[in-house]
């Protein structure tokens, strides 16, 4: 059994930064081993947008673990906190959401979700569900259980207390309530990111105030984004979206670092660790191209949020678009309007929605970057015939049609 339970371990522990504590998640694992009751798992998501990226599902990854290890797992969505707005990591006091959007992205979250986790082995829970029951009095006695110290402890109150900018005292309850979560649910292990480290302790804090076994806290990385450095963020465009067209999410993955490709597939593979440490090895011994060790990755990621045909059809489209230098299948068409002969590419290229404008168009040609019909385009001034149709690139993968219509 010790054999057994240091392999779930090893799965656990992949890729996580903090495991507090080790020693409890073995006891835990023994005890359910031993008893037959699955341990509750639970990761709480706010639902401030509509749409999960790559680095979301690290977390839902590390669920999946715990899934396939046979534990239960509850996936929380806060739809009470997410009307109060998570101050973690913010600088001023966060906009809280309306009942509308709560509602309305949580929906999106459910089918997000179940492209990674199994549906009938999942339980989707809303913390409204035993916050909402609480009265005055019990959010006074759930206040009662941290000093305004202990709270000025996190980072970024202490930072936005000593530059004097305001603190909403609604803001210091939010980790109170996230704890609390963990209590109604009796958790025995939470998972979150590095950036919720002080939230999740306070499960365990509060969990032991009510009598019950403190929790086990799990954090995960953020996921770089496309440009290796920064966090995946939408606000910041280096994001992978998992509602993105097939093409798109396989180009993407294509686009990463070799360096980050390892990351991306500790973080999110479903293939062992002995697996990928073997392709590395293979990859740096030069047996196996980066390239092609890049494509399983995609494949993988494609097929999980699509399935194996469309992964395999997206991966021929790469190929057609970007070894072969053909363009793909499907682009978007755009029909222009002109009532001369010739059009001017910087503008012809707002036309069609390229960039965002003349000034880019330009800073784009200049560096090489745009096509028509295949050949590259390097003169500012170029003018185009307007007549039938052509096609335009713009850097890797971007693409249109464009027909010509007189007016």
């Amino acid at each position: 059994m010790q054999t057994v339970i240091a392999k779930q371990v090893e799965l656990i522990e992949r890729g996580a930064v903090n495991v507090i504590s080790r020693v409890d998640l073995v006891k835990k694992l023994e005890k359910a081993a031993e008893t037959g009751r699955p341990l509750r798992i639970k990761a709480g998501f706010d639902p401030t947008a509509p749409d999960l990226h790559l680095g979301h599902t690290v977390l839902i990854q590390k669920m999946k673990n715990f899934q396939d290890l046979g534990h239960e797992i509850y996936f929380l969505i806060g739809d009470f906190t997410g009307m109060i707005g998570d101050p973690t990591g913010k600088s001023e006091t966060r906009k809280p959401l309306t009942v509308e959007q709560v509602e309305e992205n949580a929906e999106s979250y459910k089918e997000q979700i179940f492209k990674i986790l199994d549906p009938e082995k999942t339980k989707v829970v809303f913390n409204s569900t035993w916050l909402n029951k609480l009265a005055s009095k019990d959010f006074i006695m759930l206040a009662s259980q941290l000093t305004v110290a202990r709270m000025l402890e996190r980072e970024d109150f202490k930072v936005r207390f000593a530059n004097e900018r305001p603190i909403s005292i609604h803001e210091f309850l939010y980790p109170l309530i996230q704890g609390y979560d963990s209590v109604a649910l009796q958790a025995d292990v939470e998972l979150g990111g590095t950036d919720q480290l002080f939230n999740l302790l306070m499960g365990r804090d509060l969990q032991r105030a009510w009598g019950q076994e403190p929790q086990v806290v799990i954090t995960m990385p953020l996921l770089e984004g496309l440009d290796g450095v920064n966090k995946m963020s939408k606000s910041l465009g280096n994001y992978i979206g998992i509602t993105e067209k097939a093409d798109n999410i396989y180009g993407k993955i294509m686009s990463v670092s070799d360096n980050l490709m390892y990351r991306y597939f500790e973080l999110l593979s479903d293939l062992a660790a002995e697996q990928i440490d073997e392709l590395q090895v293979e990859m740096q011994a030069g047996r196996v191209h980066p390239k092609a060790v890049k494509q399983q990755l995609a494949r993988e990621l494609t097929g999980r949020f699509y399935d194996a045909v469309t992964a395999q059809k997206a991966e021929e489209n790469f190929a057609k678009i970007f070894s072969q230098h053909d363009n793909p299948e499907e682009m978007p068409e755009v029909v222009v309007a002109v009532a001369e002969e010739g059009i001017w590419l910087p503008r012809l290229l707002l036309e069609a929605k390229l960039v965002s404008g003349t000034g880019e168009a330009r800073r784009l040609i200049q560096q090489h970057a745009v096509s028509l019909n295949g050949d590259k385009v390097s003169d500012i001034e170029h003018l185009v015939l307007t007549q039938g149709q052509i096609i335009l690139k713009v850097g890797k993968r971007r693409f249109c049609k464009v027909i010509f219509r007189s007016r």
